[in-house]
């Protein structure tokens, strides 16, 4: 993989996680908060791993797509 694509990557995972950690943390911080942080990081990956993986990012995928696709129609 290049260096590009990499990057390209890295930016459609972030843009998944950030949002999706930020709202899960909110959400569970009052039920989590005297929970042991590695039981609380076990929880968290145990719930955000899989819809970031198999939600978040084909979400990305598709709406880049159909962006591309988009600009690729609008050219004269």
């Amino acid at each position: 993989m290049k260096n590009a694509a990499r990057w390209i990557a890295s930016a459609k995972i972030w843009v998944v996680i950030y949002p999706a950690l930020t709202l899960f943390l909110s959400l569970t911080h009052d039920l989590l908060a005297n929970v042991p942080l590695v039981v609380r990081t076990l929880i968290t990956t145990l719930v955000l791993v899989p819809l970031i993986v198999f939600i978040g990012v084909p979400m990305v995928d598709r709406i880049l797509a159909a962006f591309a696709r988009s600009i690729r129609t609008e050219r004269p």
